[in-house]
């Protein structure tokens, strides 16, 4: 089947389900008269289109979706992942909300034939980008790109959405889909004077960072850290030319069990926000602390090259500018690299958004749920924000709960809903469903109104009709 003709097949299979499911929410005013958007989500990547597909299919239809980055660059599928597939098993859904012929397998054998499938080890990663597009246009998410977010306001009613590039909106629901990013800010170790801020011209960079590879040719990198990213970056450099890539790990071996991927399975995915906070936090804090090992096929990537090497138990201590490079100082050495890559992931840390800086210190984090150790003994899981049960934030200022995180950030409150591929159908739908909830509740003394006036005769074709004044 062509890939056009699925497209068709599935247009067809979204209409049987009565996709998009008519509108039903109330309309609303602003505090000026505008009429009131009932969901603005942010972000327009993996969790954000999948996020507003399913308000679509709850008849949630006064939204928009927005992202700051071009058509095809949101997200890190174009842009900072740089391995060659997926991490993820191929057979895993989760875009397509249950919809077979918007599966990635349905997309891949329309595309390539079904032996291609079959052959299949794992997801190339780019063309799983093209993949979420193709689905974002076939079920017709309306996703506005090159639209940035600059701050939020909430209040009592609703949200108050100031953009960098465009008029100010007021939302009765946000979804912050923000991505790895969108609940902190990139993570950097503690250097002894190195300030990440001032690498302007130095050749150090974040994974993260838009990196020119071709520049790397025949120069020696350092890699800081031994996680995928840090082995999918000395991959990319050495294809690329590099001379040598060499990581640097603070353990002795590493990570050799990924324990997380043990969560994805339908009873913790669905139960494990329903746990005391108690045992949430002793699974996660106990998943996290193990940390994840590199894919396998990240790791025999790089030992292709003979310019590869690890150097464990070493502790990089700073990092500054020397005449020929970037000069790296561990408890051992001083030694000079022509360039850094530092692979340290993101933090989770709401005081770095600068889009909540209204109200990120009214946030209820899960410090206030664990005792003084726990907090001290774990203070990035303590920062992460504790949420409802349809991922809003909590906390003693009104409209807070108008804000729904949808991104990393939601892990220690949800488990992995709104980030990783095995839990995103569980954890969009529980989003649109609870938005739903929240917005007929609200308004659910003008639904009774509107049942009260309700009045489609059903029986008005038959001889059983008893006209209105008759029904006494």
């Amino acid at each position: 089947m062509p890939l056009s003709s699925l497209a068709e097949l599935a247009r067809r299979e979204l209409a049987q389900l009565n996709y998009p499911a008519p509108n039903w929410v109330l309309p609303k005013e602003g505090p000026g008269g505008e009429p009131l958007l009932d969901v603005l989500v942010i972000g327009g990547g993996m969790c954000g289109q999948t996020a507003a597909f399913a308000l679509l299919r709850e008849g949630v239809r006064n939204l928009r979706c927005v992202d700051r980055a071009p058509r095809g660059l949101e997200g890190p599928w174009a842009t900072f992942a740089r391995m060659d597939t997926l991490r993820s098993p191929k057979h895993l859904t989760g875009p397509e909300l249950g919809v077979a012929s918007l599966t990635y397998r349905a997309y891949h054998e329309a595309k390539f034939g079904e032996e291609s499938w079959q052959k299949l080890h794992k997801i190339d990663r780019l063309e799983w980008a093209r993949y979420l597009l193709w689905v974002r246009d076939v079920a017709a998410v309306p996703v506005e790109n090159g639209v940035e977010v600059g701050s939020i306001s909430v209040f009592p009613g609703y949200s108050r959405i100031e953009f960098k590039n465009g008029p100010a909106l007021f939302s009765r629901k946000t979804v912050l889909a923000l991505g790895r990013e969108g609940s902190g800010a990139l993570r950097w170790p503690r250097f002894a004077t190195f300030d990440p801020a001032k690498r302007a011209g130095m050749n150090v960079f974040h994974s993260a960072d838009e990196i020119d590879f071709s520049r790397l040719a025949g120069k020696r990198l350092a890699v800081l850290g031994v996680g995928s990213s840090a082995f999918d970056n000395a991959a990319t450099a050495l294809e690329r030319g590099a001379a040598s890539a060499t990581l640097f790990a603070r353990r002795r071996f590493l990570p050799q069990v990924n324990k997380s991927k043990w969560t994805a399975f339908p009873g913790f995915l669905e139960g494990y926000a329903s746990l005391e906070d108690a045992r949430r936090w002793r699974f996660y804090t106990y998943i996290f602390s193990q940390q994840v090992p590199p894919p396998y096929e990240s790791v025999l990537r790089c030992e292709k090259h003979k310019g590869f090497s690890i150097r464990f138990g070493v502790s990089v201590l700073d990092l500054s500018p020397g005449e020929k490079g970037v000069v790296i100082r561990t408890e051992r050495q001083e030694e000079t690299f022509d360039a850094v890559i530092v692979c340290t992931g993101f933090d989770v840390n709401l005081m770095d958004r600068p889009e909540i800086a209204s109200f990120r210190d009214s946030i209820e984090t899960w410090r206030s749920h664990v005792s003084h150790e726990e907090a001290r003994a774990h203070p990035e899981e303590a920062r992460f924000p504790h949420l409802g049960d349809s991922f809003q934030l909590k906390g003693a200022l009104p409209g807070l709960e108008r804000i729904h995180v949808f991104n990393w950030g939601a892990t220690l409150s949800h488990g992995a809903l709104a980030g990783d591929i095995p839990g995103l159908e569980t954890g969009a739908r529980r989003l649109a469903n609870g938005i739903a909830r929240d917005l007929f509740l609200e308004d659910a003394d003008r639904h009774w109104e509107r049942l009260l006036v309700h009045n489609e005769d059903e029986l008005k074709s038959t001889g059983y009709f008893v006209p209105p004044q008759d029904r006494r």
